[in-house]
């Protein structure tokens, strides 16, 4: 693949990122949004479907996941390491999810802002930008 398609495809990639956050309200039922939205740490937790929430999370999780994936893949051309990112995504997904699920069952307005941030890793693709760097390093080096 040469560099103008390679960016040209990059460019689509980061822009479906983009767009799932741009579009999350209208794509994913998610009450949170609007209650992180406001001054969280002094109001009650949102009514929810914890069924739907939970599979709108993940929907919107293993979107950006997929999105990542190739992301990686374009940049860096290696299977290996799609392998290991696709290991760390599923083991990142269940240690995520099962924290998830224990704040949306059992609110607390102390943990709040601790379920706010733990909430990012499943919404927003922040593995990928933890991974990019990573794998950029380590090419570097070998």
């Amino acid at each position: 693949m040469n560099n103008t398609a390679k960016y040209i495809l990059l460019f689509v990639l980061f822009g479906m990122l983009v767009l799932i956050r741009v579009f999350e309200n209208e794509l994913f039922y998610d009450p949170y949004l609007t209650f992180f939205k406001n001054d969280y740490l002094y109001i009650d937790s949102p009514r929810r479907e914890v069924f739907k929430l939970t599979a709108y999370t993940s929907l919107r999780y293993w979107l950006n996941t997929v999105i990542s994936l190739g992301i990686i893949y374009v940049v860096f051309k290696d299977k290996s390491m799609v392998k290991f990112s696709t290991f760390i995504y599923i083991v990142s997904f269940v240690v995520l999810i099962l924290i998830y699920l224990y704040f949306v069952v059992n609110p607390k307005q102390e943990h709040y802002y601790l379920f706010f941030n733990m909430r990012r890793f499943l919404i927003q693709p922040i593995i990928l930008l933890v991974l990019l760097p990573a794998f950029y390093y380590y090419k570097l080096k070998h």
